[in-house]
């Protein structure tokens, strides 16, 4: 067969953008149809915020901002990201290999890498879709102040995201089955928020404890965006604690992952 022979084999063969459309949206009906996956990232972090939300409300400070701004919504804009890519993700992955879906796609044209990016689409839309309504019922009903450096906060949010989701990308690597992925996600999910700041905020954490949840993703990314809120300049800390997060847990996963 000739080089060019080969090439036009190849090109019909691959998958082409209709078959990338057609795995996203089957990807976002398996989302769909999880009830309380679909429903529990969007809203628990709505109940906290509205929870939140008349105390925090009256707690202004000198630049008009609220602990409503500062810290609630940092917090659920993290909350909403975290839930999704160490929780859900990872179950439909690891549901994936244990069903043997991901060997399968490996001995056709669409390779297993394709699931694991439609799902990351999906996931990465879904949790748009709750930060987005986190915001809008904050800033339409509650009151509340968009971020002074927007710019700064969507790149936090951005660098949060990837590296929650690549803890995610752990947990699917070693959880066996789609069970021990959702326990797994749920464990880690408690600990990150708690030593972050989930329950009362990282000022009612000893000061130890304090100092390792800002190192941690969960607590590096509410303390990055609470400044970006505030029209502070982000730590570089915080930065490096998410940027190591993404390295380290994409190398991780990626040497313990397995396709069956």
């Amino acid at each position: 067969m000739s080089e060019a022979a080969a090439t036009r084999m190849d090109c019909v063969h691959r998958p082409g953008p209709r078959s990338w459309a057609v795995l996203v949206a089957c990807e976002a009906k398996m989302v769909a149809r999880d009830t309380a996956g679909l429903i529990v990232p969007l809203g628990l972090p709505l109940l906290i915020l509205v929870m939140s939300a008349g105390s925090a409300g009256e707690v202004v400070f000198e630049n008009g901002l609220t602990a409503l701004d500062l810290f609630v919504l940092p917090l659920v804009v993290v909350l909403v990201i975290a839930s999704i890519g160490i929780i859900n993700m990872p179950s439909f992955l690891a549901y994936y290999r244990r069903t043997g879906i991901l060997r399968r796609l490996s001995v056709t044209p669409a390779s297993p890498a394709m699931v694991l990016v439609a799902q990351a689409v999906v996931s990465v839309a879904q949790a748009v879709l709750g930060m987005a309504l986190a915001f809008g019922v904050a800033l339409l009903a509650l009151g509340a102040n968009p971020p002074v450096r927007p710019l700064a906060a969507l790149g936090v949010v951005a660098l949060s995201m990837a590296a929650l989701y690549a803890v995610g990308m752990i947990v699917a690597a070693l959880a066996p089955t789609p069970n021990s992925a959702v326990a797994i996600g749920l464990v880690l999910f408690l600990a990150l928020g708690a030593l972050g700041g989930l329950f009362g905020g990282s000022h009612t954490l000893p000061e130890g404890v304090a100092a390792v949840g800002e190192w941690l993703p969960f607590g590096a990314g509410v303390q990055a965006l609470s400044a970006a809120w505030s029209g502070a300049a982000v730590e570089l800390q915080h930065l490096a604690a998410l940027g190591l997060a993404v390295i380290a847990g994409g190398v991780i996963a990626a040497v313990a992952f397995r396709w069956d």
